[in-house]
């Protein structure tokens, strides 16, 4: 019991008061709030299923995972500008340019995988939670 009321809740603010930096959400973001919360008030976490209360455990685990998604798809962005300058500065030579392209190549393709990935989880994680 004791352990209990000090595990089984977190604090956090609610998801329409959340500042993200460069599109990284909270890790509270897909979380629901109460009706009642209307304001910037304290949500309620939950970590370990109690009663009919389902664990909150995989939102928060979502909005973390839609970060590291976000965070790949950054560095993919920079992989195919990496691999644009090799190219230009492959002067014709045949192995830098099939490295280049290379290069730019992959980082498209996880460029696409990271995009669809994210996709993916903001619906399921909006689906769960709000």
């Amino acid at each position: 019991m004791i352990i209990e009321k000090l595990f089984s809740q977190f604090a956090a603010s609610p998801a329409g008061c959340e500042k993200s930096f460069l599109t990284l959400h909270t890790w509270y973001h897909y979380l629901p709030t109460n009706d009642f919360n209307k304001g910037c008030d304290v949500i309620k976490f939950t970590l370990f299923p109690v009663g009919g209360v389902k664990s909150d455990v995989p939102l928060v685990l979502a909005a973390v995972i839609d970060d590291l998604l976000q965070i790949a798809g950054l560095v993919a962005l920079g992989f195919v500008i990496v691999g644009a300058i090799k190219y230009i500065g492959s002067q014709g030579s045949p192995d830098a340019t099939a490295s280049a392209q290379g290069t730019v190549i992959n980082a498209l393709i996880g460029l696409a995988i990271a995009i669809t990935g994210v996709v993916f989880v903001n619906f399921i994680g909006n689906t769960l939670g709000k």
